[in-house]
């Protein structure tokens, strides 16, 4: 890579991009200077030792000159080339001060509750294993120990590597990691089996009995339960459901896991609706009126009813399952479910392709009659 001649005033012209870049000095070899998109410029100090790529921060070009930052970087890639071992930068260079910074930035990005979730992966799983190192000497040998340490637990796992490598990747950004250097690449997950549930025929037959039995007393309740079997919705979509998000025979949900939405709906959806008394915004009204129901109120009702369906597995999530695979049954294509179910990646519909397999041998058993004869 050809090199500039660092100095000073070289150094204060480099202008900030959309995206960071590096520029090497052609005085010291291995020696350069990065410049952030936030006009931020960092020395570093890069090489290779036993075959292995070092990258290290050498300072903040708005602290130290040219010659101070090249002298120290002569010091740094002598003692890395001798095999010694160069002390981590201190401050914001540390594992937990750079997770930190990213979390902050991403409060305007995650969803409070995906925040929250993220806070309490990196609280339990990741700033035990990571907290007081610098993010730059984390390499892929480290997180491949740190992720099989959490074999016991490989939920947890899996939930945890994606903040991680979000922490990474927002650290290449800010300039203390090379640009590629995610150690979190190409780790496989652990596999685990689905926790899909499909409810049968015969299921969906008992469930409607049962809550046919509480519609007096528990109408709203009634009503969420089966909106979500008919329209394939997430309870917390119905739960803060607002009247004005009803209207020309559809829903259009104002925030969604992916964003806004619209959901279609059938006529026994819409008759579900227009059923229920309108006594403020909220479709399912909590009693003291300033606000839409709670989860607890739901989850008691389900956990009865489901134990009088004797379905006391399933969950209310898998009435989103049970109708996707429902429309896959009627011949409705991946694409068209997953636009049914709001999702933003064609991946996430693919697991519901499973319940086609009765569909796959049926069709094979008639061709096979249809030729024999």
């Amino acid at each position: 890579m050809a090199g500039t001649n660092f100095t000073d005033a070289r150094i204060g012209a480099l202008v900030p991009r959309r995206t960071a870049y590096e520029i090497r000095d052609a005085r010291l070899r291995g020696f350069g200077v990065r410049v952030l998109p936030s006009g931020r410029k960092r020395f570093f100090v890069h090489c290779q030792r036993r075959g292995e790529r070092v990258w290290k921060i050498v300072g903040d070009a708005g602290e130290m000159n040219v010659d101070e930052a090249r002298t120290r970087a002569g010091e740094m890639l002598a003692a890395i080339r001798r095999g010694e071992e160069v002390p981590a930068d201190p401050g914001d260079t540390l594992f937990e001060a750079v997770a930190e910074a990213v979390f902050r930035h991403h409060e305007r990005v995650w969803k409070p509750s995906t925040l929250r979730v993220n806070r309490d992966y990196l609280k339990n799983q990741i700033l035990p294993h990571f907290a007081g190192r610098n993010v730059v000497e984390i390499d892929r040998r480290e997180v491949g120990n740190w992720f099989a340490s959490l074999a016991a637990t490989p939920v947890s796992a899996d939930r945890s590597m994606p903040v991680l490598s979000v922490i990474m990747r927002e650290a290449e950004r800010m300039g203390f990691r090379p640009e590629g250097s995610n150690p979190c690449r190409g780790i496989r997950r652990y596999r685990r089996k689905g926790r899909e549930r499909f409810l049968s025929d015969e299921e969906i037959r008992r469930l409607s009995g049962r809550l046919s039995a509480h519609a007096d007393r528990r109408p709203r309740q009634v009503a969420v339960i089966r909106l979500l079997l008919l329209t394939g919705c997430r309870k917390g979509e119905l739960l803060t459901l607002r009247w004005s998000d009803y209207r020309e025979g559809h829903l259009f949900l104002r925030d969604s896991k992916t964003g806004p939405r619209t959901v279609w709906l059938s006529a026994p959806a819409r008759a579900i609706l227009d059923a229920l008394d309108r006594t403020g915004r909220w479709v399912f009204p909590a009693p003291n009126g300033g606000g839409p129901q709670t989860r607890n109120w739901l989850d008691c009702f389900w956990r009865r009813v489901r134990a009088e369906a004797d379905i006391e597995d399933v969950r209310l999530h898998d009435l989103r399952h049970t109708h996707a695979s429902i429309a896959l049954r009627q011949g409705a294509t991946v694409l068209a479910i997953g636009r049914l179910l709001g999702h933003a990646d064609p991946q996430t519909t693919l697991k519901y392709a499973h319940p086609a397999d009765a569909m796959v041998m049926a069709a094979t058993e008639t061709v096979g009659r249809v030729l024999e004869g």
